[in-house]
């Protein structure tokens, strides 16, 4: 597509925000995702309406929460900067941590049915075979749920490389660290001969996209096939 060096240097940050914001919530996510669809308590309901809040809420909204949070000032961030001397303002990690909490709850979603349609008496045998709860986890339970978790963290990374409202919010639009596609995309159309910056962004966004959702497609088939006990 005859990108320049700087262009490159956008799609390169651009994939390491979302696959870190994504990985990095993953741990995370499917901990709610177990909690919401293996144990009933007071509450329930209300959480999981907290949890999806970044779908419904305006993206920006999300982006000042993180500021009022992780900002250097902020209530988390100040502890950060003074116990550990790291902050999330400015830098790519505080684009990763908004593009990781918008792709959160489809994330969760995605487990959390994975988890809901699994067979829980396999899970049962494994205990009463002696298996202890991290090893009917780690052998039972992330096996049945795998194919949920790749589809989840699939969406959650095409979300993450869409991300635009937090992002720029929380950490700015900083050239070379915080400048992902869609505030690149967005800065060229702010200046003059900025337009085939835009097309060529624009395509690798689109490219991006389709092969992310592809990937998705594939793996719920593939896995799918698996669970039916065929080969191909």
């Amino acid at each position: 597509m005859g990108l320049t060096t700087e262009e490159w240097g956008i799609v390169e940050l651009s994939l390491r925000v979302g696959l870190w914001g994504t990985l990095c919530s993953l741990p995370l996510a499917y901990a709610a995702a177990w909690l919401l669809a293996r144990r009933k308590f007071p509450g329930k309901a209300l959480l999981d309406a907290i949890l999806h809040l970044p779908l419904v809420l305006p993206p920006v909204v999300v982006g000042f929460a993180l500021l009022v949070l992780f900002g250097a000032q902020g209530a988390i961030g100040k502890l950060l900067r003074e116990w550990f001397d790291f902050t999330f303002a400015f830098r790519w990690t505080g684009a990763a941590l908004a593009a990781g909490v918008m792709g959160f709850p489809l994330l969760v979603r995605a487990i959390r049915q994975a988890l809901e349609s699994s067979d829980t008496k396999l899970e049962q045998a494994a205990q009463t075979l002696g298996a202890g709860p991290w090893l009917t986890f780690l052998t039972v339970t992330l096996p049945l749920t795998a194919t949920g978790v790749l589809h989840g963290f699939v969406l959650a990374f095409a979300r993450a490389l869409g991300e635009f409202g937090a992002t720029i919010t929380f950490v700015s639009n900083i050239p070379g660290q915080t400048q992902t596609l869609p505030l690149a995309i967005y800065t060229a159309t702010q200046v003059p001969d900025g337009d085939a910056m835009v097309w060529r962004m624009c395509a690798i966004s689109v490219v991006l996209a389709v092969a992310t959702l592809i990937f998705s497609e594939v793996s719920i088939r593939f896995g799918n096939r698996k669970a039916m006990g065929h080969d191909g």
